[in-house]
C-alpha cells in the first residue's frame, strides 16, 4: 500500500497545484473521486490489468466516465494511461483530498469516548482543539467501553490519551516498577 501512495504522491500533487492555480480545486476532487470509484469497478480493473495500449485504454476509461470529466481531466487520465498509472487513482483521489484539508487547515479528529458524547461537549471539544492544533476540526465520535471513562483523540500524528483506562495501566506498570 505505501508502494502506492508513494507513487500517487506527485500526480496527485501535480493535479492539485494545477487546481490551485486555476481555482477549481472543488471540480478535480469530484472527478477524481468519481474516476477512483470507476477505476475500483470489476469491469474496469479488468481491462486496467489488460495488456490494451495506452490510448484505447484512455479511451475506453474516459468513455466510461462521460461527462464527468473535463478536458484537463480527461487529459490527466490519458498522462496515467500512459505511465501504467490508472490502478493507483484511489490513492491519487485519496491523497488530493489530503492535500486539500490541508490547504483549507483542515483536520479530521477521531475521538473515542467511554459514553456518547452530547453536542455540547464535542462543541467544547472541538472549540479546544481548533485552538490547541490552528486548524478547522472534523469530529468523528465513537464510543468504546473498554476505555471506562475519559476520551482518546487521535489528530493526524497526534494522540491525547484522557482514557481512565490508560491511567490505569500506567499506575499498574508503576507499581510493578
Amino acid at each position: 500500500m505505501s508502494e502506492l501512495t508513494t507513487i500517487a504522491r506527485p500526480y496527485a500533487q501535480a493535479a492539485f497545484d494545477y487546481a490551485v492555480e486555476t481555482q477549481t480545486i472543488a471540480q478535480w476532487q469530484d472527478m477524481l473521486g468519481f474516476a477512483a470509484q470507476v477505476s475500483e469497478n470489476d469491469s474496469v480493473k479488468t481491462y486496467l490489468t489488460s495488456s490494451l495500449a495506452a490510448e484505447k485504454l484512455a479511451e475506453i476509461f474516459n468513455a466510461v466516465c462521460g461527462e464527468q470529466l473535463n478536458q484537463h481531466g480527461q487529459n490527466f487520465i490519458k498522462v496515467l494511461a500512459e505511465n501504467k498509472r490508472l490502478q493507483v487513482l484511489p490513492d491519487i483521489s485519496a491523497k488530493f483530498d489530503q492535500l486539500k484539508a490541508e490547504f483549507d487547515k483542515e483536520i479530521d479528529v477521531e475521538i473515542t469516548s467511554a459514553t456518547s458524547l452530547d453536542d455540547k461537549q464535542q462543541a467544547a471539544i472541538g472549540k479546544s482543539l481548533e485552538k490547541r492544533l490552528s486548524r478547522k476540526v472534523k469530529l468523528n465520535c465513537s464510543v468504546d467501553p473498554e476505555l471506562v471513562a475519559g476520551v482518546l483523540i487521535k489528530a493526524g500524528d497526534t494522540v491525547i490519551d484522557g482514557s481512565l483506562r490508560s491511567k490505569l495501566n500506567r499506575l499498574s506498570d508503576a507499581l510493578q516498577a
